[in-house]
């Protein structure tokens, strides 16, 4: 099977993703797991800050654009985040304390939004 090629924009996502989980490991977070994908959805980071496991959606927006990249998260994507969460603590033998967060980046600026999304 050949390896498949990531488009410039899924190559620039993951940029962007790399970006953020940076900016997270700088501010002490450590990554368990990147682009977790299940049938229900995916998630971008899977990190862990104390006993606390931090599910990541990570968004980009040029500067100037009409919507910001935390505004951009619509009620579908919220689904598709919370029931690919459940999916992945459905693996752990006890549910830890968790939390969905988003980085929101507008024209390169980095805002993290902890305990963004309710599950």
């Amino acid at each position: 099977m050949w390896p498949t090629r990531l488009s410039q924009k899924q190559e620039q996502g993951r940029q962007w993703e790399n970006t953020a989980q940076l900016y997270l490991q700088r501010h002490g977070l450590v990554l368990i797991e990147a682009n977790f994908r299940c049938k229900l959805g995916e998630i971008d980071l899977i990190m862990r800050e104390g006993s606390t496991l931090v599910f990541v959606e990570v968004r980009q927006r040029a500067a100037g654009a009409q919507v910001g990249a935390a505004a951009s998260i619509g009620p579908a994507k919220i689904r598709r985040i919370v029931r690919a969460a459940q999916v992945y603590l459905q693996r752990c033998p006890r549910t830890p304390p968790c939390r969905i967060d988003v980085i929101a980046i507008d024209g390169g600026r980095i805002e993290w939004l902890k305990n963004a999304i309710e599950g």
